[in-house]
């Protein structure tokens, strides 16, 4: 028994002992549905954690307020779950998720930012009040969800470590510089937002350029080179090269490739384009004279483009150290790219290059 406590506050810690296994039964389930239509809504999160309150936090909070409180219900953050996103429109695309899977008490519920003042340091989040919308045995049990990027969180943290909102008043130059410092971070989460943002409209536009033949006009880059293998730029020198044994092609990624392609100095998809137009048919021929002499019946998807550039750094005065990069790039570093490069070179003696 704690005597600091009101007969209301011992027989509300007592409450809480008895209900403590059905607390931790709603944020089991609270939890789980927040994962799963988080996850199908695709929100990628910093972190998410839930706890129900601890005995000791709980005695702390009656000491101090215990006054407001004749039930347990009317502790709203027993159980509590803490949402920590990237971005700043992350925060409120999960409050709308929030919003259609539970019942907000917007009447208890807060919204930090918006009541953000001017003399106010720290960062604020949102906070929601929910209950289940089902009538089972938790749905006269509230819980809080607090939604706040990860800057914020980080913030946070920090106010409370270097006890900033603590009983000593700190002198005015201190409280200006953690104004500066919460400025700083409001503004770099405003423009990680907004340089999301602009990513994603200039991935369109590459993607629009791509998919209208402008290939000249799009730089080399790892999203453009994606966009760009989903075309099949290969496929039509693959389906040659496959067709010399009646061999099956089985898929495999080409991004190892884009490495190699900018070390020839290649700048933009048009110059891959190029490469392919200049090079295919010495590339099919190469593939020839490897494959004649086999019955090898299921290939890499990565024939064509392998021996595109096998073709492009022999035409370009590579010689063995272009070919051994080419094997290297496909299998990694190992001896046997060796016996490789030099397998290819008497084999491309009777290519006319």
């Amino acid at each position: 028994m704690n005597l600091a406590l009101s007969p209301t506050g011992q027989m509300l810690i007592e409450e809480y002992h008895e209900r403590l296994p059905q607390l931790q039964q709603l944020k089991e389930h609270v939890y789980g549905v927040l994962t799963e239509v988080l996850q199908a809504q695709g929100v990628e999160l910093n972190s998410m954690e839930a706890r129900v309150k601890s005995e000791q936090s709980l005695v702390g909070k009656l000491e101090r307020k215990g006054d407001k409180y004749h039930s347990l219900e009317d502790i709203t953050d027993l159980v509590g779950v803490r949402i920590i996103t990237f971005y700043t429109d992350d925060v409120d695309k999960v409050a709308a998720i929030v919003k259609q899977h539970f019942k907000v008490d917007w009447a208890n519920s807060i919204d930090k930012r918006k009541a953000h003042e001017l003399t106010s340091f720290g960062y604020n989040s949102l906070h929601y009040i929910c209950y289940l919308k089902d009538d089972g045995p938790f749905a006269s049990m509230p819980f809080e969800i607090q939604m706040r990027t990860a800057l914020q969180h980080v913030w946070s943290a920090i106010e409370h470590d270097i006890g900033y909102k603590g009983a000593v008043k700190l002198p005015p130059e201190y409280r200006r510089q953690f104004s500066r410092l919460a400025g700083m971070l409001e503004l770099a989460d405003d423009e990680f937002s907004r340089l999301r943002i602009t990513m994603a409209e200039y991935r369109r536009h590459v993607q629009s350029l791509v998919k209208s033949g402008q290939l000249e006009e799009v730089p080399l880059s790892t999203d453009s080179f994606r966009s760009f293998l989903e075309l099949q730029p290969f496929l039509r020198l693959n389906q040659r090269i496959a067709a010399v044994n009646q061999a099956e092609i089985y898929p495999v990624s080409l991004m190892a490739f884009l490495p190699l392609l900018e070390q020839y100095g290649m700048e933009t998809l048009g110059d891959v384009q190029q490469m392919i137009v200049e090079n295919s048919e010495a590339a099919y021929q190469l593939a020839l004279t490897q494959l004649a002499v086999t019955d090898l019946d299921i290939l890499s998807e990565s024939v064509g483009l392998q021996n595109l550039c096998i073709v492009y750094a022999l035409r370009h005065g590579q010689g063995r150290e272009g070919v051994l990069k080419v094997f290297e790039t496909i299998n990694g570093p190992q001896p046997y790219n060796e016996v490789l490069a030099d397998g290819i070179l008497k084999q491309i003696t009777n290519i006319k290059l």
